[in-house]
């Protein structure tokens, strides 16, 4: 999977979607210190292999990451500076509810907080759903960057 490269400089707002998720009830946030480990069991419960990225994320003050809830249960996570300065990634929303806007509005929190940083691009790392960041941010793709830093994993033992 292919790396991409966004414009920082140019993202569109974070404001309207946040606003029309926050009437559904839906709201997104930097998790506080005391909410690691809730937002850790998210993550161990759907998406078990970003775990450890999350976990630096978390580690940072203050965190790196973005999460989307809704009374007090996590629906999705998004990270950045986690695997690489400068990058965004990794992120998921629980299957149940994906189509509502909820990752494009943990995307745009996580790329315009990097914006703020100073960062003029960023680099979202091993796509997946690359025609989903084209349309939401203007990623493009990034050549000769398949496996980039991810080729030669190191992988968990066989149980």
């Amino acid at each position: 999977m292919t790396d991409m490269l966004v414009r920082l400089y140019d993202l569109p707002p974070a404001e309207p979607l946040l606003q029309r998720l926050a009437a559904e009830g839906v709201v997104c946030r930097r998790p506080e210190a005391y909410e690691r480990s809730a937002v850790l069991a998210f993550v161990r419960a759907h998406f078990p292999r970003w775990e450890d990225e999350l976990t630096v994320s978390l580690s940072r003050s203050p965190a790196t990451c973005y999460v989307a809830a809704r009374e007090g249960a996590v629906l999705g996570f998004a990270c950045y500076h986690a695997t690489r300065p400068n990058f965004f990634g990794p992120t998921g929303v629980d299957e149940a509810e994906r189509g509502r806007g909820i990752g494009t509005a943990l995307l745009l929190c996580s790329l315009h907080a990097m914006a703020a940083e100073g960062y003029a691009y960023a680099v979202i790392g091993s796509v997946g759903p690359a025609d989903f960041y084209a349309r939401a941010v203007g990623a493009i793709p990034i050549p000769g960057s398949d496996p980039g830093i991810y080729g030669n994993r190191l992988q968990p033992p066989a149980p």
